[in-house]
């Protein structure tokens, strides 16, 4: 069964940046895509970014993180990150990482980012 470790969240002052780290532990031959999710405290789950592994690598962001956020991806390694530059408070969240392989949906466990005023 293929585990997602995720790393990098953490506490941090608005205006600062952090870069999230989500690696597949055994290899996967198969992504379709590769993502970032978060949720906020009463909030439901909701997309940050998303990259189609294969070809170009296209991406797709919230509207409320773009022009901050960056997805990018290390096929090789089977590693996604998550570079968020500017954070601002509501940010705040866990941020839980995905990828998509086949028919199978893999989630990670959640790594928590504070973002203070």
């Amino acid at each position: 069964q293929v585990q997602l470790v995720e790393s990098g969240g953490g506490l941090v002052q608005a205006g600062g940046s952090l870069r999230l780290s989500c690696a597949a532990s055994e290899r996967m031959f198969n992504i379709i895509a590769m993502g970032w999710y978060r949720q906020a405290p009463g909030k439901q789950r909701e997309l940050v970014a998303h990259i189609i592994s294969g070809g170009s690598g296209i991406t797709n962001y919230a509207d409320s993180v773009k022009g901050r956020f960056t997805i990018s991806r290390d096929n090789a390694k089977n590693t996604v990150y998550l570079q968020m530059n500017n954070l601002k408070p509501e940010d705040t969240a866990v941020y839980y990482c995905n990828i998509v392989e086949s028919a199978y949906n893999y989630w990670g466990q959640g790594t928590q980012v504070t973002v203070s005023s």
